[in-house]
């Protein structure tokens, strides 16, 4: 299990995630996990408005590490730009 840095800057405004750090097996797996641990079911994000995100397409990846515990899909920690 890796650990990755997501990040987007499609929607920079109040409300909106701008990264977050999660537990993937690849690169394309971390595009599709939410900063609020939501999951991307191919046309939209489970359980929320991808208002405050973007689509996984729009998602950049950076590979910072191992995890040593957790489950893929976790969230470490996010960036929330609160109005």
């Amino acid at each position: 299990m890796n650990l990755y840095l997501i990040k987007q800057d499609v929607n920079n405004g109040y409300d909106t995630y701008d990264s977050a750090v999660v537990i993937a097996s690849s690169a394309e797996e971390a595009k599709t996990i939410h900063p609020e641990g939501y999951r991307w079911e191919g046309v939209k994000w489970s359980g929320e408005d991808w208002g405050v995100w973007c689509a996984p397409d729009n998602v950049s990846v950076v590979l910072v590490g191992q995890a040593s515990s957790g489950n893929i899909g976790d969230v470490i920690i996010s960036s929330f730009n609160a109005g």
